[in-house]
């Protein structure tokens, strides 16, 4: 027998988004109070898992909305890209009158998810506190940049983070200065480990009846994400470097150039550098101690290089993918991003889903996770500012509906 765990019940939903489908998380609703990277990127798998996700947003909208180019139209590709699923309400929580909707919108939700500053909704009751008073079953997800001690004023871009965490004075030449990820690889990671909260807390809250607090930082993501690294220096006191495209306890495991294009090679274990030897037509070399295991190929990479390389110059890219695959050694040519989708295609992945009809159909880049037997959906396409607003207004402000609280 567990609590009742309060308002954000499925009862009390407004009405059942077009389409809705009965994913995993079907019957949840989720109060939306992100902006930008982290948190709409987890609301957005939220969403496809089947959640009601309402996404409230400032009178000027999500600042990604302005993030172009490049555009679809005259809408931000930025903001497309992450924001599928969801209903749009625009509230200024300066407004005491949007500011209550608000609140009424956390008091009927199962989650609410945030990354103001921390402490920045007190201001507006908005806070975890606040909202776990009136409603004891809210899972209340937080994402910050660097949490909530002396670090909480800082402002907790992805960029910031690459610099701070150490990601960068790990990527780009050895000889050349630190660079950037490509994409905002924390941003994305936080917004993952987000959800993954989420989720355990609505196991806890199914169980007990009682909501909690998940937070989760973007420099606490950065240095579970940074891995092995982040392992050498905690439990081996070894201070990383930057290796280019090199890694620095397996060989070979780097872009090697054949006779048209760079190949990724990607041989990390015995059997497969046995493989890789054969095809190459260098059957002689895995026998040689210098080169027998990956301690020693690691050791010796600067003698196992060329021979590599002058075998791998025969042949294009395409060609020893070809061949390599074919016998088990990961190896992959350096693509572009419409080269990438066009490999998930090839390999049967659908990587493109159009969700929405007629003009507001939109392509959008598949969630990665399946289910069997509750299957994700897409069922709205990302929203226009406040294009919900009038039916969620109407909701929070339905008189039946707050009496029967």
């Amino acid at each position: 027998m567990v609590d009742d765990p309060g308002p954000g019940s499925a009862a009390e939903q407004p009405a059942p988004v077009p389409g809705a489908a009965a994913g995993p998380l079907a019957g949840i609703l989720v109060a939306d109070f992100s902006r930008v990277l982290a948190g709409p990127y987890a609301t957005m798998l939220l969403a496809d898992m089947g959640a009601d996700v309402i996404k409230v947003e400032g009178p000027q909208g999500d600042e990604t909305r302005g993030w172009r180019p490049p555009v679809r139209g005259e809408v931000s590709t930025y903001y497309l890209g992450v924001n599928r699923g969801k209903r749009s309400v625009a509230l200024d929580l300066h407004d005491p009158a949007d500011a209550a909707a608000a609140r009424e919108l956390a008091r009927r939700a199962d989650v609410v998810i945030e990354n103001f500053k921390p402490g920045g909704l007190a201001k507006y009751g908005l806070d975890y506190e606040a909202v776990a008073a009136a409603n004891p079953g809210a899972v209340y997800a937080s994402i910050s940049g660097f949490g909530t001690g002396p670090g909480r004023h800082v402002p907790g871009y992805d960029l910031m983070v690459q610099a701070i965490s150490g990601l960068m004075s790990l990527t780009g030449d050895p000889e050349g200065p630190p660079f950037r990820a490509g994409i905002s690889v924390f941003d994305v990671m936080a917004g993952n480990h987000a959800v993954i909260g989420i989720l355990a807390a609505l196991r806890h809250r199914d169980a007990t009846g009682r909501g909690q607090h998940v937070e989760v930082n973007l420099l606490s993501s950065a240095l579970t994400g940074l891995v092995n690294h982040s392992s050498a220096y905690a439990a081996g006191g070894v201070v990383p470097f930057r290796m280019g495209n090199a890694h620095p306890s397996v060989f070979p495991y780097e872009p090697l150039p054949t006779a048209d294009s760079d190949l990724i090679v990607a041989a990390a274990n015995d059997g497969q550098f046995r493989r890789l030897c054969e095809v190459l037509g260098l059957p002689d070399v895995p026998a040689d101690p210098r080169f027998a295991h990956n301690a020693d190929r690691t050791a010796h990479r600067e003698e196992l290089r060329p021979l590599l390389v002058e075998r791998l110059a025969t042949r294009g890219a395409v060609e020893w993918f070809e061949a390599l695959t074919a016998v088990g050694v990961p190896c992959g040519p350096i693509n572009t991003i419409d080269g990438g989708f066009a490999m998930a295609e090839r390999f049967g992945l659908d990587p493109v889903v159009e969700v929405g009809e007629g003009d507001r159909a939109v392509p959008t880049t598949r969630n990665p996770i399946r289910f069997s037997a509750t299957p994700v959906g897409y069922r709205l396409p990302p929203p226009e500012l406040d294009e919900h607003g009038a039916e969620v207004r109407a909701w929070l402000t339905d008189r039946k509906a707050n009496d029967s609280d």
